[in-house]
């Protein structure tokens, strides 16, 4: 786990990196705010309640990849390839992983880290046990940790099950928190410099 050093310069790290990462980005982000509104209904973000440090909840900010549903909080919270609620732009964005941008933000408000446990909602929280809980909840939820490299493909996996929902909290959920824990068991900072380079690297190199 962390030493007190490598927490305080993981927090700047966040804070420097975000500051720089939004910056650098600010035309892309309005070229894509505008894109997703003009392809589809609804407003450009997406906000959805997700639970972070120490079981609090927060607004996670994603750039909107899905039609907006008649009726808020319907349908599964997960997705398999081929969902039909997903638009156009929202295939490019969720491929390339730019709707993650806005994430930025949340890390800023220190509400995320770079590198840390892949926050959930609230409903799948729920299949925790309170020791993972404990375990998982003791830092700030990241934009890239050992699993999402690991599932990085998870919408196709999913696309494979019958009930999409239910593999992911009977197959993929368990296996992410024990990640998520053997993570957490030997995180240090040079740790999460190596986490965030493979992270790159799944993005940039195309999959076979």
């Amino acid at each position: 786990m962390y030493s007190a050093r490598e927490l305080a310069l993981k927090r700047v790290l966040d804070i420097t990196a975000a500051a720089a990462g939004l910056a650098a980005t600010a035309p892309l982000l309005a070229v894509i705010a505008v894109a997703v509104r003009r392809t589809s209904p609804g407003p450009a973000l997406f906000r959805q309640t997700r639970v972070g440090k120490d079981g609090r909840p927060f607004q996670m900010l994603k750039f909107r990849t899905m039609s907006v549903p008649k009726t808020p909080d319907t349908g599964p919270q997960v997705t398999a390839g081929g969902d039909s609620r997903v638009t156009r732009i929202g295939r490019v964005l969720r491929r390339t992983k730019l709707d993650e941008l806005p994430e930025l933000v949340n890390i800023l408000r220190g509400e995320m880290s770079l590198v840390g446990p892949r926050p959930e909602v609230p409903k799948y929280v729920a299949h925790y046990t309170d020791a993972e809980r404990a375990a998982v909840h003791r830092v700030r939820p990241g934009l890239t940790d050992p699993a999402t490299v690991r599932f990085r493909s998870e919408e196709e996996i999913l696309a494979r099950a019958a009930d999409p929902e239910q593999a992911y909290v009977d197959d993929v959920l368990p296996t992410k928190i024990q990640m998520y824990k053997d993570y957490l068991e030997g995180a240090s900072f040079v740790g999460d410099l190596r986490i965030l380079g493979e992270t790159v690297r799944v993005v940039l190199v195309p999959r076979e």
